[in-house]
């Protein structure tokens, strides 16, 4: 039985995914995986059988990465299961911020004891009239899963937008409505646009990318919004950008004491993906990533990981992480041969410096086989699979 502990509160249909050979408990030990949501996993002990974490949602900041790759422990996120939610909430914050609906919101609150409302208000309008979306430029930065969801409903809202991802996947790329124009350099999404929306990771190459450098280069009066991660906004350079007004509004799912009380700041308590739908969505992707590793070995949807996915249809499976440098696939082979195990199919995939090899035998290979590929020089993880 696979054993599946459960940090936060994982929706109940992604629980429900795992059949009669799974138990799932947020009080389990030694556990061939974790599924978790936002706890901070940093500090726990990674115990040798766990074999994979998954996290619902798609940033895994609260999860150390490297630490998971050196001992061979795979980590998914959940790409795409939220992006309709954050996608919503990107065109609320865009028209807040348009419109200044949320200062003119403030004020109407303010006046429950105003006898006089109807008159007033007709004067006091005219300090939150705003802009339409219609004609205006807006530049998505990350075109992934939620950045192109922006992107093509923006077109929608008769906007002229802007695309910037040097890492465009393929499969992104067919979904990317032809009419949103590529740049080919972020400085140009600095330049042209009225409007800027961020949906890329936050790494170090990625912190603190909205600094004063960039926020030089963008018109005055520009609305960025930041449903990503909050450190990819230097602060104080944001905070002087506001003062001057360089940035209009800036609109942020991860407020933060410094900026959270300032007049130009539309802070939003990390609602992005806080909707049933969304956390539904969430919970039986990494479930179901889950299920297809512990079972078959398969892996989609990893951060440190190669994508591996192959037909289950031989009776005995080994799956090999290794360092991905020379002769690596040759040493298993070989040993495999000593004992005259046949390869009936094998994929072999690598990422980096780590690689991910897939072996499907005609019959089970000994212990004593598994134990010297194990032993070889390079070699991570050596797990085994038995045909259903």
């Amino acid at each position: 039985m696979y054993k599946i502990k459960l940090y936060n509160n994982i929706a109940p249909i992604g629980i429900n995914a795992f059949d009669e050979r799974y138990d799932v408990s947020e009080d389990m030990e030694n556990e061939d995986a974790i599924l978790v949501r936002s706890a901070n996993l940093f500090d726990i002990d990674y115990n040798p059988n766990l074999k994979s974490i998954a996290r619902a949602g798609a940033g895994v900041n609260n999860i150390d990465i490297d630490t998971c790759t050196k001992k061979g422990i795979v980590v998914f996120n959940t790409p795409g299961a939220n992006s309709n939610a954050v996608k919503e909430l990107v065109f609320a914050g865009m028209l807040m911020a348009s419109r200044d609906i949320y200062h003119g919101i403030e004020w109407a609150k303010s006046q429950t004891n105003n006898e006089n409302l109807a008159k007033d208000m007709e004067k006091q309008k005219k300090q939150y009239a705003g802009n339409e979306l219609a004609k205006k430029s807006l530049g998505v930065i990350g075109c992934g899963a939620i950045g192109i969801q922006v992107a093509n409903l923006a077109l929608r809202f008769d906007m002229d937008v802007h695309g910037y991802d040097p890492y465009m996947s393929v499969d992104a790329a067919w979904n990317l409505s032809r009419y949103v124009k590529h740049e080919k350099a972020i400085e140009d999404i600095y330049k042209k646009c009225d409007f800027i929306t961020l949906h890329i990771p936050q790494n170090d190459q990625t912190k603190g990318i909205i600094n004063k450098e960039a926020l030089d280069m963008m018109k005055n009066g520009v609305k960025i919004l930041n449903f990503a991660r909050g450190g990819l906004i230097n602060e104080d350079d944001m905070l002087e950008a506001l003062d001057s007004g360089k940035v209009a509004c800036y609109i942020t799912d991860f407020p933060t004491p410094k900026l959270a009380g300032h007049p130009h700041v539309i802070p939003i308590p990390h609602l992005g993906a806080s909707t049933s739908e969304s956390e539904d969505n969430c919970a039986v992707m990494a479930a179901k990533e889950t299920i297809h590793f512990l079972q078959y070995g398969n892996i989609k949807n990893s951060v440190n990981m190669p994508e591996a996915i192959m037909d289950f249809n031989h009776k005995f499976r080994i799956c090999v992480i290794h360092k991905n440098i020379p002769k690596m696939l040759t040493k298993i082979t070989d040993t495999l041969s000593t004992e005259n195990v046949n390869i009936e199919n094998l994929l072999n995939k690598s990422r980096k410096d780590i690689a991910y090899t897939m072996l499907d035998l005609d019959h089970e290979a000994s212990d004593a086989i598994i134990n010297k590929i194990r032993q070889i020089d390079g070699v991570t993880r050596v797990t085994t699979y038995a045909g259903e």
